[in-house]
């Protein structure tokens, strides 16, 4: 530790400075051992009948080493700290010798020295190897977690919160307290202390109870939160556009609310058992005594303070009874929660019988398949389900919005349960999901996924899937840091980039969930050709598409209808044998027929002539701010490391912390309660031993100030780390911060007393205790600057973990599909080895720390000794002596505790310090701006006028629309088209202030919107994101979160939307279940209830970003006849990668670069052969007639 500890002086710690744990502390070590006892205890080998105490014995076989060697350190210690008490009645029979041998007190004070030295010693082992037993055991815990929320069924994937395993010594040291009271008052009196101490444990039990009740609620209640938390913060942008983010602020405000109600009882209740805990070692004295005095015992000087000795022995670990009861509580609930997750259902393995490459020709094949999430519906998901593919086959699925597409694809995949039937693939198998899954890190390492590094085959990959061009254009190209799921990437690049993961990895089988969804018609053309049909040639491909065009390429075309295959065979086939497919195509047609009526050129032009179809991305870089709201850039990466604090933590931290709770007023009167306390006992005491010989005849801010911060805060902030904060920090600053505040008061004031009692005994021990005190306070200083960084990077790699889990959960189907659980395995193992690190040796740190300071007390109370055995007798009294020597045996635990709970107190300020730091993020500008609020019909007209617009995104970053001048008349139709990365979405987060402009003005029925506060802007827009988001709860709730319309007019929205019927058929109708995220709803069907929103809300202006960009042909057709009525008189922006979704459009704005190139309406540009619009036209037509 020594090396450690110096090289914390002189610098800032980092992670990497601190040492790796050994083999049998890491996860790679403890894991199998672990993983193996609780398959030992199970009767099925497995961990699903893993019960609470199943899993308490794995962990105790496991580490039953370490518990050895800590049972017999805390035997020892024990022993040690009795043999003081023991010598005193020798001790002061001694000073009461008229003749006294020099030799026999040595004698005494050697014994005492040596207990003492050998107390500390076995303590600060014991100290150690407890802790050591606990990063195992969390280790262990929190990697077989994530093994088994990889293994979870479909059905059963949900959040779960577990509390991270504690490990604690039983106090045993009451035997031998008894052992001692027994040799010197007596049998009786012992029983009557024995007696004492049971009934106040006895009185206790409700208490605990109660207790455990409480800390149950509470994690309850703090799961529910979080789990709402986590969603927000995925869907923070969606929130600021529709303005609802203060209506979820007070949802999140009354969840804490409920969670701080329970918290609050536990910390009452758990008051009241230390209360009476505190007044145990008096009560024990007194009744122990008193029963001396009725049975006649004599209470001598010696035997008196023998016994005070005791008690004062037993002071320390019935204290710690309350704690030790609440922490047996808490572990019981959190093995409670973590065996109840541990025994949820795993996706079967034999699901999907998996053939070896090269086994048979035949790739894929379902025989009398019945497949269903739900498997207590009475209708399955998919039914009677009979096809085969052969090797090298390409297949377009196809059908309406929720007739089952991308459930044929997982019931390839296994994902989704199975009723009956046989599912066989042959070979290996990649996946793009309809939803991409990007993971925070680099670009590189995400297409690579774990697989070795091949040049050529990788640069072949960028080629195919179009991403050459985004990597030039970004800062550190393929070495570029990616946000949380992908933030900083369009969608466009995240589905590209996912497409590039599948095809680097050599697959036999390539699963594709509608990938051209979300780009535009160029790079889906692009990708359909170079990837489809050129870099998997020879493979097979199953592609689930809405896009009419690319099925004619397809061997064989799969329509599904209601979970069925309902047509199948080749396009020309379909196309005459049912009404299904004839529906789709004939919407596509339609479309098609109105650009030949809009008479469109002809042209000969190649398209691989035309600007590349990938554009720049925006990698807005992680930026903190000064007090003067400047920006600074850091590395020009958008995730940097977490930030830390440097130094102490300051005092106006503690100051802050302290006087939230009615302004610090309860603080005077708990030091002055502490210091009467102390003076009462020292006094009681005092009194004992004289008179012996004459027996004979208490939302938080950071809440509101996270929700107000602007969005770049979100882009470049996991959510891991503010999750953390909302938990694990919040919960130090609920509870544990100021116990340790009263627990930091308790010995300091005591060792005060004790250092002034055996200074009035014997004045030359102040004069000693001055120098130790500075030794000491300089041990404390060398300590603390390493000791304080190591719990700070404590807290940083934290984050990780939480983010690396909630990130694998979200894509658990694709890791299990590429057949890389062991490498998610191992990744976590690093990053818990990485937590447990900075842990474990910030513990070390702490008992170098004790053991040194043990050593030091135990000089003050020898040399204390000392000068009772050599100073004269008449300059002594016995009695006062006895006493003080009494109270010099605890100055080892005392100075111990007070240093333990000082740097305890400010290692989890830090917590206090990191929620400070997000209750100072920048804020947004104000919801509403009193003076300056808009008319209640605002905006009548819905015209927009951009003025010279200049947007960037950060003062380092280049301007993404540069010099933007339109006007959109109220009431005009106005498509937005353009290459991915143009700045069409950079338009509209302009238009909704999400980011503001640098240079020019936005104006709606001629107010400055940069005049009025947010909230009046954004509730008076309507917008159908790109992303459609549902969130957790019921259809109602999501669709009118804030519980303004009624049922009929919310039926009549769902019926426009043409969600109608389908929930009609649900039981529950308007409060029908939505699962997290909408996951129990497919793509298609959660923008459709994203159209109902806008529907209800009926604003004048609606912005429609690839608002249909999940739904099939015919669907898309019925959503742009809705549109035309429902907001005939309304000013309507589209964004569309469809060209057909915007040709009906009275003026069309092509951006590229940032600028509008081309500003008329479709017909116009159609005429120009030569305009951009007119060539995306032809490269829309091109692709429909592959």
């Amino acid at each position: 530790m020594g090396p450690l500890l110096d090289l914390g002086r002189k610098k800032t710690l980092d992670l990497d400075d601190v040492p790796f744990l050994d083999d049998s502390d890491s996860v790679h070590g403890i894991l199998p051992k672990f993983k193996a006892k609780v398959v030992s205890n199970s009767a099925t080998g497995q961990f699903t009948d893993v019960t609470t105490v199943k899993l308490a014995k794995a962990i105790v076989l496991t580490t039953w080493q370490l518990i050895l060697i800590t049972a017999v350190s805390a035997l020892l210690s024990a022993v040690a700290s009795y043999v003081g008490p023991y010598l005193i009645k020798y001790f002061v029979d001694y000073l009461n010798k008229s003749s006294r041998s020099s030799k026999e007190g040595y004698v005494l004070v050697l014994g005492f020295v040596v207990a003492q030295l050998i107390g500390g010693l076995s303590t600060r082992h014991l100290q150690f190897k407890s802790k050591q037993v606990g990063v195992r055991a969390r280790s262990s815990l929190v990697a077989a977690i994530y093994q088994k929320g990889l293994a979870l069924s479909g059905q059963c994937r949900q959040s779960i919160s577990s509390g991270e395993m504690i490990n604690v010594v039983s106090l045993d040291a009451e035997c031998v307290a008894m052992l001692i009271l027994y040799s010197t008052l007596g049998f009786g009196a012992a029983i009557a202390a024995f007696l004492a101490t049971a009934l106040t444990s006895a009185a206790n039990i409700p208490l605990g109870l109660i207790v455990q009740s409480y800390q149950e609620k509470t994690m309850s209640a703090k799961d529910v939160r979080m789990r709402a938390m986590s969603e927000i913060l995925q869907n923070m942008r969606i929130l600021k556009l529709q303005g609802w983010e203060m209506i979820f602020l007070s949802k999140i405000a009354e969840l804490r609310k409920v969670e701080m109600n329970w918290v609050k009882k536990n910390v009452y209740t758990s008051a009241m058992v230390l209360s009476i805990y505190f007044c145990v070692p008096a009560f024990v004295a007194m009744v122990t005594f008193g029963a001396c005095v009725l049975m006649g015992v004599p209470l001598e000087t010696g035997k008196v303070l023998c016994a005070l000795a005791t008690f004062r022995q037993m002071q320390a670990p019935i204290h710690g009874i309350p704690d030790l009861i609440s922490i047996i509580n808490q572990t019981k609930v959190s093995l409670d929660r973590i065996s109840s997750f541990m025994c949820l259902e795993e996706l079967p393995s034999d699901v999907v019988t998996k053939l070896p490459r090269g086994t048979t020709d035949v790739s894929i094949e379902v025989t009398n398949g019945q497949f269903s999430w739900n498997t207590s519906s009475q209708v399955p998901t998919l039914q009677d389900v009979n096809f085969r593919i052969r090797q090298g086959m390409r297949v377009g699925i196809c059908g309406t919005v929720g007739s089952g597409k991308s459930s044929l694809l997982s019931c390839i995949l296994g994902e989704i349960p199975k009723l009956s039937g046989e599912v066989t693939t042959c070979g290996r198998i990649s996946y793009v999901s309809q939803t991409p899954w990007i993971q925070s890190g680099k670009i590189e390492d995400n297409i690579l996924f774990g697989t070795e590094m091949n040049r050529e085959r990788y640069e072949k990959v960028l080629e195919a899937c179009s991403l050459i061009k985004d990597l030039d254009m970004l800062p550190f190209g393929d070495q570029t840091i990616i946000g949380e799921r992908g933030i900083n990437l369009s969608g466009g690049q995240k589905q590209r980039m996912q497409i590039a993961r599948a095809l680097y990895h050599d697959a036999d089988i390539y699963l594709f969930d509608d990938p051209f969804s979300a780009v535009d018609a160029h790079t889906g053309l692009h990708l359909f050709k170079e990837c489809l049909l050129g870099f998997l040639a020879s493979k097979t491909v199953v592609y689930v598409t809405h896009h009419v065009e690319f099925l004619p390429s397809a061997d064989v075309i799969m329509v599904l209808k209601d979970g069925k295959i309902i047509q199948a065979g080749d396009y020309t086939e379909i196309l005459n044998s049912g009404k299904e497919f004839t529906e789709l195509t004939v919407s596509h047609k339609e479309a098609l027929s109105t650009m030949e009526m809009l008479e469109p050129p002809s042209s000969n032009f190649e398209i691989n002539c035309h600007l590349n179809g990938s554009g720049s991305t925006l990698p807005i870089a992680d930026v903190q701010t000064d007090d003067e709201n400047e920006v600074i850039v850091q590395n020009g990466q958008l995730v940097q490391e977490e930030e830390r604090e440097k130094g102490r933590v300051g005092f106006t931290v503690y100051w802050r912390y302290i006087t939230m709770a009615d302004k610090g007023a309860f603080v005077p009167i708990i030091l002055l309660a502490q210091i009467l306390f102390q003076s009462l006992q020292i006094g009681s005491n005092l009194w004992m031993a004289w008179a012996a010989p004459r027996s004979k005849d208490v939302n938080p801010p950071m809440h509101q100030c996270i929700f107000r911060a602007p969005m770049s805060f979100f882009d470049s902030t996991p959510n891991g780390r503010i999750l953390i904060r909302a938990s694990t920090d919040q919960s130090a600053v609920d509870t544990r911060i100021f116990d340790l505040m009263g627990y930091l008061l308790f010995p300091a004031i005591e060792l005060l007393g004790t250092i002034i009692l055996m200074s009035w005994v014997a004045w030359p021990v102040f004069i000693i205790f001055v120098p130790v005190s500075v030794a000491s306070l300089w041990y404390q200083q060398y300590y603390i600057s390493a000791a304080r960084e190591l719990q700070r990077l404590t807290g940083v790699c934290r984050a990780p973990v939480m983010q690396h889990f909630a990130e694998s959960i979200a894509g658990t189907n694709i890791i299990r599909c590429f057949d890389k659980e062991r490498q998610f395995i191992s990744s976590t193992g690093h990053l818990m080895d990485n937590l447990s690190r900075p842990s474990l040796y910030n513990v070390a740190a702490m008992e170098w720390l004790c053991f040194r300071l043990d050593f030091l007390s135990s000089f003050i109370f020898g040399f204390a000794l000392i000068l009772l055995v050599t100073l004269p007798t008449d300059l002594i009294d016995s009695k006062t002596a006895g006493l003080a020597v009494t109270y010099g045996l605890s100055l080892n635990m005392l100075q111990g505790w007070a240093i333990v709970v000082l740097c305890s107190l400010e290692n989890r300020m830090i917590s206090v310090e990191r929620i400070l730091q997000y209750m100072a993020i920048p804020s947004e500008p104000p919801l509403t701006i009193s003076e300056s609020r808009p008319d209640c019909h605002w905006p009548a007209k819905g015209e927009i006028e951009l003025r010279n617009l200049h947007v960037k995104y950060a003062p380092h970053l280049p301007l993404v629309l540069k010099g933007v001048t339109c006007t959109f008349s109220g009431g005009m139709k106005t498509g937005i088209v353009g290459r991915t990365g143009g700045g069409k979405s950079t338009l509209i987060q302009t238009l909704f202030r999400i980011v503001d402009p640098c240079i020019g003005q936005v104006l709606i029925d001629g107010i400055d919107i940069s005049t009025i506060g947010l909230h009046d802007l954004r509730t008076r827009l309507s917008i159908i994101p790109q992303d459609p988001v549902m969130f957790e709860g019921t259809l109602r709730s999501n669709i009118d979160p804030l519980n303004e319309y009624s049922d009929d007019q919310i039926w009549e929205a769902l019926d426009c939307c043409h969600l109608g019927d389908e929930v009609r058929k649900n039981e529950l109708k308007l409060d029908c279940t939505v699962t997290e995220n909408g996951e129990n709803w497919s793509a298609g069907q959660r923008q459709l209830v994203c159209l109902g929103r806008v529907i209800l809300k009926r604003r004048r202006i609606l912005v429609l970003d690839e608002a249909t960009s999940s739904v099939d042909p015919k669907t898309d057709s019925l959503i742009q006849q809705t549109l035309k009525q429902q907001f005939a008189e309304c000013t309507v922006i589209t964004i569309a990668h469809r060209i057909t979704s915007v040709l009906d459009s009275e003026r069309v704005i092509l951006l590229d670069n940032g600028e509008i190139v081309e500003y008329d309406s479709p017909a116009k540009l159609l005429k120009d052969s030569s305009s951009l619009f007119s060539k995306l036209v032809s490269e829309y037509t091109m692709g429909s007639k592959l």
